[in-house]
């Protein structure tokens, strides 16, 4: 809008056209997931320390093979798509149901295990893409963020590894990306409690991957314990389990009753990602569902990485 005068001296408004006379471009203001200064700084500077790495050691990005970045802006962008709407995720679980249809325990998910989430997670895990943690430790905590309001939960208990896969390994998903979500959502503390027994009912070679549901739930069976010097961390809190991926719910529902045995009070899960349960013969693909649409469970298949 400007200002003109007529020979009259009477003040007349004129409207521009925007296509003509586009309005001046502001510089985008900085988003960020941490509420201290500091954190974003070393964010920042961790970011560029791994520009200078990949001019020294090429790296690919581990979804679409693109130079310079274990994981580019535009696939970084689309796990940031595929996690902004966490979702209750107990109802496509059925260990956390009961025979009425009933929920066990509550689980929000921070995004369905496909595409981009599915490559990353299992890059992350399998082949110690570390620089992967600051994305989906990102996600997880919008997960937390989801699932913490009207929970008074006062810790966070993660998921051990079993002793096999953290030799292969060598070290715990669950606990390297709660240490992300501790730098980004200040909140309840993380108690690792939980520790692996080593005498779950079923033991077979290649973890849970192709068990249906019978065969996960005998798999976790009496495998977790609350540590004995961890029971007076845990006794009388509300907590919240913390896990990867969400499949039957078998791994969750073994977490709880280990919890509740030790005099916990376990209000909910969070997972990073959740699939669809296993069928009985345990096979099945990955969707192919294509970018854009809806959440639906009934079209993942599991692939989790034991």
């Amino acid at each position: 809008m400007r200002k003109r005068f007529d020979v009259a001296g009477s003040e007349r408004r004129i409207r521009l056209d925007p296509d003509l006379l586009p309005a001046a471009e502001r510089s985008g203001t900085h988003r960020s997931e941490y509420q201290s200064v500091l954190l974003r700084l070393a964010d920042q500077a961790a970011g560029a320390a791994a520009d200078l790495l990949a001019l020294a050691v090429p790296v690919d990005c581990v979804c679409c093979g693109a130079e310079d970045r274990a994981l580019c802006i535009q696939c970084d962008r689309h796990i940031r798509r595929l996690t902004r709407d966490p979702f209750r995720a107990e109802s496509g679980a059925p260990a956390l149901m009961d025979v009425g249809g009933a929920m066990l325990l509550p689980v929000v998910a921070a995004g369905v295990y496909r595409e981009e989430l599915a490559q990353a997670l299992l890059s992350f895990k399998r082949h110690g893409q570390y620089q992967l943690r600051s994305s989906l430790g990102r996600a997880l905590a919008g997960g937390l963020r989801s699932a913490l309001p009207g929970t008074e939960a006062n810790c966070l208990v993660p998921v051990p590894s079993s002793n096999a896969a953290f030799l292969k390994r060598g070290f715990s998903p669950v606990h390297l990306l709660l240490r992300e979500v501790t730098r980004q959502l200040p909140g309840p503390a993380v108690e690792d409690v939980l520790e692996k027994t080593g005498s779950g009912g079923l033991q077979l070679p290649g973890g849970q991957k192709g068990l249906d549901r019978g065969g996960r739930a005998k798999r976790v069976r009496g495998s977790m314990r609350v540590r004995r010097r961890g029971r007076n961390k845990v006794a009388g809190q509300r907590c919240i389990i913390v896990d990867d991926v969400l499949t039957t719910g078998a791994t969750l529902s073994e977490a709880a009753r280990a919890l509740h045995l030790a005099g916990a009070v376990v209000t909910g899960a969070v997972v990073l990602a959740a699939t669809r349960p296993p069928d009985s013969s345990g096979t099945g693909a990955a969707s192919a569902e294509p970018r854009g649409m809806e959440h639906d469970l009934e079209k993942n298949k599991p692939r989790k990485d034991e």
